[in-house]
């Protein structure tokens, strides 16, 4: 067995047909404050996980900060692509191509596959017209064009971009350390599917340096920093459909403006609470992402019934929980359209600081 996740977790989703449990999906929750402080948890909040695109917002804070929006006139529909998992919708070519020309680089510098879109119906109707693959439809394009535009922003070579020791990569491992609360050399790296690196770190890390992406601390010197962190985050709740497309727990989240919210591979979903200065990972160990809706809406639910939430935005909370349970309902159905059973949340959050306040100010 590799390194890292080991444990199982906890039980967060049954899923029942008839009478009987057909289906358990075990994992991890942890929920932080941005200023460094584990407040509550489910199995175990230290499991070692891969951010997977839950990064992609914090891997954009570089290309942000480098100036590459104003030099190449990139709006905030392209910081939107710069943080998404698009599903390769025709708007989202048409904005990948835009950004391409307005940097002034091709397609085909791109490190990736040529590949058909994630969304069916696009491959669909794709592949009836016999239309050839493209790198534009790979989910992860916006980011890898951020990282292109960085290197010609600031000179450096725009071949073997992802490769870990490149300086755009360095750039990015310096911000996700920044914003976890944790030392370069404490983050794990691997390979992503796209080629990047892909970093690994305590989930409740994942959950601070979100709760500090969508609210920045008072302490952070660096004006730039919050800054960019401020418009990636605005810039994903203007154009919630960008980051994702139709029908993704994430979009759907991003449509109110208190929340920031990303899918990760496998199984990984993060969101802060923008007024609530709050942040939350969760980590399903089977990878099931049907489990994730069911889980968060309740995550959601308990964090209305809790302190944390102030009672003035308990009722907002209330109110995205049965959001998302009317868009991702819980019945489970035949072919034919009859309900047979049901995903039941059984997620059971322990409140209280585990973790002292982060040395990260």
């Amino acid at each position: 067995m590799g390194a890292g996740l080991r444990s199982e977790g906890t039980p967060l989703v049954e899923v029942t047909r008839g009478k009987w449990t057909e289906n358990v999906h075990n994992g991890h929750v942890a929920i932080a404050d941005a200023d460094g402080r584990l407040l509550a948890w489910a199995g175990d909040p230290g499991a070692i996980t891969f951010m997977r695109s839950t990064a992609k917002p914090i891997q954009a804070i570089p290309v942000l900060m480098g100036g590459v929006t104003k030099e190449y006139g990139l709006n905030d529909e392209a910081v939107a692509m710069m943080a998404a998992s698009h599903c390769g919708g025709p708007e989202h070519v048409t904005k990948l191509e835009r950004m391409l020309a307005q940097i002034g680089v091709t397609e085909d510098g791109l490190a990736l596959p040529k590949v058909y879109p994630a969304d069916q119906e696009e491959r669909d109707a794709l592949l009836r017209k016999g239309a050839a693959p493209r790198k534009l439809y790979h989910g992860c394009a916006g980011k890898h064009i951020g990282a292109l535009a960085l290197c010609k922003r600031q000179g450096w070579p725009l071949e073997h971009y992802t490769q870990p020791d490149h300086p755009a990569q360095r750039e990015m491992l310096r911000r996700v350390a920044e914003f976890s609360g944790i030392g370069e050399g404490a983050v794990g790296r691997a390979t992503d599917g796209c080629g990047f690196p892909v970093f690994a770190l305590p989930l409740w890390r994942l959950a601070l340096a979100y709760a500090r992406l969508a609210a920045p601390p008072s302490g952070w010197a660096d004006a730039a920093l919050r800054a960019a962190a401020e418009r990636a985050a605005a810039a994903m709740n203007r154009h919630p459909a960008l980051v994702e497309g139709p029908g993704r727990l994430a979009s759907l989240l991003l449509g109110d403006d208190n929340i920031l919210a990303k899918s990760g591979a496998q199984g990984v979903f993060a969101f802060a609470l923008r007024r609530q200065r709050l942040g939350v990972a969760v980590k399903v160990t089977d990878g099931a992402e049907a489990a994730l809706p069911i889980a968060v809406a309740a995550i959601l639910e308990s964090l209305a019934a809790s302190a944390h939430s102030g009672p003035p935005r308990q009722r907002g909370l209330q109110d995205i929980a049965a959001a998302v349970r009317e868009r991702f309902p819980a019945e489970v159905r035949t072919d034919a359209g009859d309900a047979v059973g049901r995903f039941e949340s059984v997620v059971r959050l322990s409140y209280g600081e585990r973790y002292p306040r982060s040395k990260f100010m």
